[in-house]
């Protein structure tokens, strides 16, 4: 994305932060919906990303981005989910191997461009889905030049197919959408119970620096952070559930106090959908009426439509 289209948008541009050993950030602040975050490996016999970006726009910015970093190929591209942030833009790099969680590469393909129909206004551009080709279950071993990264499924949390790429040597964690720096957690497509017990694992990690899937590069305390909110989310919940409101009633009834100043508040509305589906019984990941809930959070919104200016 250039800088006069970012300005345009009120956004800055996108930003590589480096991180060591060949490895960057891509940011994309200020992280709210689609603006995603992707990990880059810089290396000698080749490039590998972690993740892509929403519009065809972002995606070229990344690519651009890669460029200006090395004349190596992109040959490995990691998915830490499905959703379209950080998977539409994996068309751009034809050459590399996409690899995901099994349940990513049935997302992808399921859901498509339907994720487009959330955000009226957005300039797409013209996006080819590219689903992981190669997939894993629970962990994968990755070898950035000779840096080991460890690819391990975690959840349901933010959906039932994250990845994070944890690499030891650095203690450097790319955790994808199971974090949030400075935005509120979403995880209607997976669990609140899941995702709490998936950070709980990230903190004993002993990571020194985080890469989220949305927000400034940071360190371990963010984890705890999004631990405090969800947990309020599940205390809420509980009270709403028990007294019969619907979660968008029990919404409007909400103070956010420490968490108002994060971005897209009305996610909330969201999570305690989730959350009534856990106090239900429903398995962890149970689909839900996602219309709905996106309704919902609209209406949260004094029925604007969701705020994306990717």
């Amino acid at each position: 994305m250039s800088t006069t289209r970012a300005a345009a948008a009120g956004m800055p541009p996108p930003t590589v932060q480096e991180l060591g050993k060949g490895f960057h950030a891509f940011v994309q602040l200020d992280g709210s919906w689609g603006l995603n975050n992707a990990g880059v490996f810089a290396g000698e016999e080749g490039v590998t990303l972690i993740d892509t970006a929403f519009t065809a726009y972002r995606g070229r910015a990344l690519r651009d981005a890669v460029t200006a970093l090395t004349d190596s190929p992109v040959r490995t591209l990691i998915n830490t989910h499905h959703h379209g942030d950080h998977t539409y833009g994996n068309f751009l790099f034809p050459a590399a191997t996409i690899i995901g969680h099994d349940r990513c590469r049935e997302a992808t393909i399921a859901t498509g461009l339907e994720t487009t129909k959330w955000f009226p206004g957005v300039d797409w551009g013209e996006i080819a889905i590219s689903p992981p080709t190669v997939t894993f279950a629970d962990s994968l071993n990755v070898y950035c030049d000779d840096v080991h990264a460890a690819l391990r499924h975690l959840g349901p949390a933010h959906t039932t197919n994250d990845v994070i790429v944890w690499v030891r040597e650095l203690a450097l964690l790319f955790a994808g959408d199971l974090v949030f720096n400075g935005g509120t957690p979403f995880v209607v497509m997976g669990s609140v119970a899941g995702t709490i017990e998936a950070l709980t694992e990230l903190e004993g990690l002993g990571a020194q620096t985080v890469v989220p899937g949305h927000g400034a590069v940071c360190g371990p305390e963010v984890i705890g952070h999004q631990l405090d909110y969800l947990r309020f989310v599940q205390e809420r919940a509980g009270e709403g559930f028990r007294a019969g409101l619907e979660p968008l009633e029990l919404g409007r009834r909400t103070d956010l106090g420490a968490f108002r100043s994060w971005t897209d508040p009305e996610r909330l509305v969201g999570n305690l959908h989730r959350a009534y589906s856990e106090l239900r019984g429903e398995p962890r990941g149970t689909p839900l009426d996602f219309d709905r809930v996106v309704d919902d959070m609209i209406e949260f919104n004094g029925g604007r439509p969701l705020h994306c200016v990717a």
